[in-house]
């Protein structure tokens, strides 16, 4: 799953961050980037598209959080600018995966 790399991804780059951030910008990256794939996990396991499309809501929301996050980190030059643009494309990717498959859904809502 792209969102589960993603993770991992998150995880090995904030290995290298300053020891005094691993309670605060690493924490918050770290669960923002998990957040995405269980969203995604917990929301295919319900019963219904409807609570499905509300947990891909989230996990959306939960990327626009880690873009944030990793615009913070290059600004505060704990991630190089080529790390920056390769996470962020996997954001976007996966953003782009979440809002498809949350249009499919709502259409099968609405036939």
């Amino acid at each position: 799953m792209k969102s589960m790399d993603l993770s991992v991804l998150i995880y090995n780059i904030t290995k290298q961050f300053p020891k005094e951030e691993i309670y605060a910008l690493v924490s918050q990256l770290k669960r923002s980037a998990v957040s995405i794939s269980s969203n995604i996990a917990e929301g295919s396991g319900r019963n219904s598209d409807k609570e499905f499309i509300q947990f891909l809501s989230i996990a959306y929301g939960s990327s626009c959080e880690l873009d944030t996050q990793i615009e913070l980190s290059k600004r505060l030059n704990f991630i190089s600018e080529e790390a920056y643009s390769n996470i962020t494309s996997e954001i976007i990717e996966i953003q782009k995966m979440i809002f498809k498959l949350k249009s499919k859904l709502l259409n099968n809502l609405e036939m």
